[in-house]
């Protein structure tokens, strides 16, 4: 028993040690927001996973020294090392879009940890996520491991087809309305049933004929200074936009400005604003919102220290934005970045049409290991999407093919580190959540 509470300690304290690094700033800004981050991350083990990236990457880099020293970790080398990853990824950052072509897609979204590394932290930390999410629903290890192959399985596929330069419209289709199949089909026809008038009538009310923001529900009025500072990063933004949404010379005429409050777990503490603008017409249903917020420094950053890789970026919303569109084939057009207040600023529509999956009503077996196929190819388009044909100097070679070269050394290696990586860290995951959730409660975390 002495032994065990020595090792919670110990746990403890390096959680307590990682927090402080990732969050301290942060949470000694606006200790009132990681209050409720931390309470939404009590909820669950899965909830704690999602907010802590930070925990992950600083324990994933420590077990690739063990495994390999010398180098990063399996079927990694100079290039599969080096290859653009979405940084958080797990199985509640899917969902659809609508693309620039004006097509619903379902794809990776979330794209404010993106940076350049090794491939298989993706593929870890989303198998580490079916487990979690595979144990809340009193799924079998046997069931659980089933799952993460399906996954490896799916994701190898893809990669592989699209290596051998199989056509991609013939051998790897996007899941669309025409492709998709199962929940993330019903995730589609959910955002189709949206309307961009639904939208305003949530956000917005009509006052002296005009449409303004509507007071309450997370919005903050701001006083004359901040809205300035806040349109003249505005005006800035425009000039990074795509040259068709850039030269459309009625779509940026500021109706109102408003700050937000009660963003999502991984934003904690970060400022944020919304911006209502103009339609491509007077008529007032057509109007859109624009959001800007803080980006962040991703936590994967931490753990990659080539020089190259961090001065490629302006800023942080300068590497969230360059990051989206390099992984996401036909990204939000209105999709850019900026400064306010010398931090760099993510900026991008609300759209009417963003839709997560929803793993709620998702339990029986066969239909999850459908889903995570959907989604280990996904994440393999994700991959192959940003690298020598991407327009970027970041990545100069075909992501693809040295995946999957990496990967035939040993098919049947690459699914069993997923699946003991999976059931590993899950484990350590849900005694790690009983460890903060006891730190917080009783007052240990400093600064709240």
């Amino acid at each position: 028993m002495a032994t065990q509470q020595t090792g919670a300690e110990s746990r403890a304290e390096r959680i307590l040690e990682v927090f402080d690094s990732a969050f301290g700033e942060l949470l000694a800004a606006d200790p009132a927001a990681f209050q409720v981050k931390f309470r939404k991350m009590a909820a669950s083990a899965f909830a704690f996973y999602r907010g802590t990236a930070c925990l992950f990457y600083a324990d994933a880099t420590e077990d690739d020294k063990e495994e390999a020293p010398g180098r990063t970790g399996p079927f990694l080398d100079e290039r599969t090392g080096r290859v653009w990853i979405h940084g958080d990824l797990h199985a509640e950052n899917f969902g659809t879009y609508m693309d620039a072509n004006g097509r619903l897609t379902f794809n990776v979204n979330d794209f404010d940890e993106a940076f350049v590394g090794p491939f298989t932290w993706d593929l870890k930390r989303f198998a580490a996520s079916v487990a979690l999410l595979g144990y809340s629903k009193a799924l079998s290890d046997e069931q659980i491991t089933a799952l993460v192959r399906a996954y490896a399985d799916a994701y190898r596929e893809r990669i592989h087809l699209l290596a051998a330069g199989t056509e991609p419209a013939a051998a790897a289709p996007s899941l669309s309305l025409d492709t998709a199949r199962g929940p993330v089909l019903m995730a589609l026809r959910a955002a189709r049933a949206n309307t961009r008038f639904g939208l305003l009538d949530s956000m917005t009310e009509i006052r002296d004929w005009e449409r303004r923001f509507s007071p309450g529900g997370g919005t903050v009025e701001l006083d004359t200074a901040t809205r300035s500072e806040v349109l003249e990063a505005f005006d800035a933004y425009v000039a990074t936009l795509p040259g068709a949404t850039r030269f459309r010379s009625d779509a940026y005429r500021v109706k109102d400005v408003v700050g937000r409050r009660g963003i999502g777990i991984g934003s904690a503490g970060l400022p944020s604003y919304n911006v209502l603008l103009e339609g491509h017409s007077d008529a007032l249903e057509n109007d859109l919102v624009i959001y800007m917020k803080q980006a962040q420094t991703p936590a994967v950053a931490r753990h990659i220290t080539d020089p190259a890789i961090h001065g490629y970026f302006r800023h942080e919303g300068h590497r969230t934005v360059i990051s989206q569109r390099a992984l996401q084939a036909h990204a939000d057009p209105w999709l850019g970045w900026t400064e306010l207040r010398g931090r760099g600023q993510l900026v991008a529509e609300v759209s009417p049409y963003a839709v997560d999956l929803d793993w709620s009503d998702l339990d029986d077996p066969a239909e999850i290991s459908q889903v995570v196929g959907d989604l280990g190819r996904a994440t393999a388009t994700m991959h192959a999407a940003a690298d020598d044909e991407s327009g970027h100097s970041l990545v100069p070679f075909s992501t693809e093919r040295a995946i999957d070269t990496a990967i035939a050394e040993d098919e049947e290696g690459f699914r069993q580190m997923l699946a003991d990586f999976a059931h590993d860290y899950g484990s350590k995951t849900r005694r790690d959540h009983q460890i903060f959730v006891d730190l917080f409660r009783n007052g240990r975390i400093p600064g709240l």
